[in-house]
């Protein structure tokens, strides 16, 4: 039998010819120009790391680095983040999968993904637009957000920008009780639908990109931060023609942020605390910071709604336990004494996916929807929701799964590191 190598087989001229206009034209693909701004910008974005480079690039370097960074050697952020990377997803096949319905239910009501928009602070400082575009946005989307104590808007006039959407509020307990009592109550009066009580700031963590930076809230103008001025002018003139920043819930505070949270927040709470404000607070009660399975079951038994493992983003205690990594055995200890939602490292829709796979109802985002707010303002906000929904219907659709509620343990299970 005869084979014949490469080199032997006889060479084929290509023709070639011109091409025909009628062939040309489908093939000319022009598009619109956009004549909005923050519209523009935003058509190059498809993922939350897209909209953070362009939140670097607008933002004063202090301001970002405020949300970008984490406590001390950033130990806790990277292993947040990692544990998520080492999720595996296990995917059936032959699924119809021509519908797919990502709403749940969280906190005992309806949410169109599960996902929370987390409380962060000093919004305003990230985009003029601060706090209430956030509100707005989330309720556009059918999700629930948190208005942090920190917040730089009245809660009144958040609760009121958005007054059908689901909003909760979070609370740090003061060395004054009497200013939280207060506050606690604006919230009830307000209409917020549940308090979440952060209990991981008995002190502040040592945020060293803000000591570095030597960012105060609200931010100086010296000499660095003048010549900033000539680098990001938009986000000056904005700071500098809106209402002064400060905070809605207390008088105003000059300094940076460890030095606020030694002044105003309490070290010296315990549970009985909790049962206080379990007593004060009619509503929805959500415990957020809890970093082992003792607390966890501690503060369940306590008679909370639901429980947020977190370690603040990783700004408070470097080296924290991985909230990820901890959540199975939380949700196994506390079973259907009250809710577990995941917090830190969140940062696509299929982290999502792993986060309800492994137990949790749904997930905060912090960062994620800030590099949005600092990319365009409320626009952005509605981009890094629009983003997560569909990474998360995408991972929904190539798992075989139909609906938010058909998430099990089966689809999702944490890689053990290999061995060397």
């Amino acid at each position: 039998m005869t084979t014949f190598e490469p080199e032997h087989l006889p060479r084929r001229a290509i023709k070639r010819r011109l091409p025909r206009p009628s062939e040309i034209r489908p093939l000319l693909k022009f598009r619109q120009p956009r004549f909005d701004v923050r519209e523009r910008r935003l058509a190059t974005t498809h993922t939350i790391d897209d909209l953070r480079t362009i939140a670097r690039r607008r933002t004063p370097r202090p301001v970002f680095d405020y949300v970008d960074g984490a406590a001390e050697q950033e130990i806790s952020l990277g292993r947040a983040r990692r544990a998520f990377e080492n999720v595996e997803l296990h995917p059936r096949v032959l699924q119809d999968v021509t519908e797919v319905d990502p709403a749940t239910s969280v906190l005992g009501g309806q949410s169109a993904l599960p996902l929370v928009l987390a409380p962060t602070g000093f919004t305003r400082m990230m985009h003029h637009e601060g706090e209430i575009a956030v509100a707005r946005a989330a309720a556009r989307a059918g999700i629930p957000y948190v208005l942090s104590t920190m917040g730089t808007t009245d809660l009144e006039d958040v609760r009121a920008s958005a007054p059908s959407a689901r909003q909760w509020f979070q609370l740090y307990l003061w060395k004054d009780r009497a200013a939280s009592e207060a506050l606690v109550e604006r919230a009830a009066q307000a209409g917020y639908e549940a308090l979440v009580l952060t209990v991981d700031t008995p002190i502040g963590g040592a945020r060293m990109r803000d000591v570095r930076n030597g960012l105060t809230i609200p931010p100086t103008l010296t000499v660095r931060t003048l010549a900033g001025i000539a680098v990001r002018p938009s986000w000056w003139m904005n700071l500098l023609t809106t209402e002064p920043l400060q905070f809605a819930a207390l008088s105003n505070f000059d300094g940076t942020v460890e030095e606020l949270i030694g002044t105003m927040f309490d070290p010296s709470l315990t549970v009985e605390d909790l049962r206080w404000l379990r007593g004060l607070w009619q509503g929805k009660l959500v415990v957020k910071g809890i970093q082992s399975v003792a607390d966890a079951k501690e503060m369940a038994a306590s008679g909370v709604d639901a429980l947020v493992l977190s370690n603040h983003g990783g700004r408070q205690l470097d080296r924290a336990p991985t909230p990820l990594e901890l959540l199975p055995r939380v949700v196994d200890a506390v079973g259907d004494d009250c809710e577990v939602i995941l917090d830190t490292g969140v940062r696509t829709g299929a982290d999502l996916v792993a986060a309800r796979a492994l137990g949790a109802s749904a997930a905060m985002v912090g960062r994620a929807y800030l590099y949005g707010l600092m990319a365009a303002g409320e626009q952005g906000v509605e981009r890094a929701i629009e983003i997560l929904r569909a990474e998360y219907v995408r991972t929904l659709r190539l798992l075989g799964v139909k609906r938010t509620d058909e998430i099990t343990a089966e689809h999702a299970s944490l890689r053990l590191p290999a061995r060397m």
